[in-house]
């Protein structure tokens, strides 16, 4: 008890341990493509980085692999005390995953799909003139295609021809599709058996 009087007098008198350094008032200067979690912020909050029309980041370019599954360089914002040595302040920018979209709604398609879907429309719509001409010359599969259609499109299983993502112009039911493939690695299970 008595260490630690005698330490905070000291601290008081001398205004050692009042400094900025023990404050946190200390400033970094780092590369900022190392950052981890925790020490920025991206989307910077304070810049508009989002398209109205879309709901995407602005900028948010196609797929390499899978088209909808774009990019997009955002801005972004470091913790305070660091600076960015790409930018000399604590702004930089960070590539951020986005849905690209190529301008088919989901509401078009929809409707299309409720009301005119006996006629192939919204196939027509969504780039697959092959099963919409079969669906014109069969009345919709005989309402059957029409019904199944209806569900697909609004599940968004059904997407644009292009592989884009369906525009949707307000935050609402998003689906994310998640793929398996060979490349996928599975965690051993307990239950599995050692078979060559």
């Amino acid at each position: 008890m008595l260490r630690v009087v005698l330490f905070v007098l000291f601290c008081f008198y001398t205004g050692i341990c009042g400094s900025d350094e023990s404050k946190g008032d200390k400033v970094v200067t780092v590369d900022c493509s190392t950052l981890r979690l925790g020490q920025y912020i991206c989307p910077d909050p304070s810049v508009d980085q989002i398209d109205t029309e879309t709901q995407q980041y602005k900028g948010c370019t196609k797929g390499k692999i899978v088209p909808s599954e774009g990019e997009a360089d955002v801005q972004c914002i470091a913790a305070d005390g660091i600076i960015c040595t790409e930018t000399n302040n604590s702004t930089f920018t960070r590539k951020m995953p986005c849905k690209w979209t190529n301008g088919y709604s989901l509401e078009i398609a929809l409707l299309l799909s409720v009301f005119l879907g006996m006629f192939g429309l919204d196939r027509f719509y969504l780039g697959y003139p092959g099963i919409g001409l079969a669906k014109l010359c069969t009345l919709g599969f005989m309402f059957l295609g029409q019904l199944l259609d209806i569900i697909l499109i609004a599940a968004q299983v059904v997407g644009p021809s292009d592989g884009s993502a369906f525009v949707i112009p307000y935050y609402g039911a998003g689906v994310t599709v998640i793929r398996s493939d060979n490349e996928t690695y599975l965690l051993p299970q307990a239950d599995w058996h050692n078979i060559t």
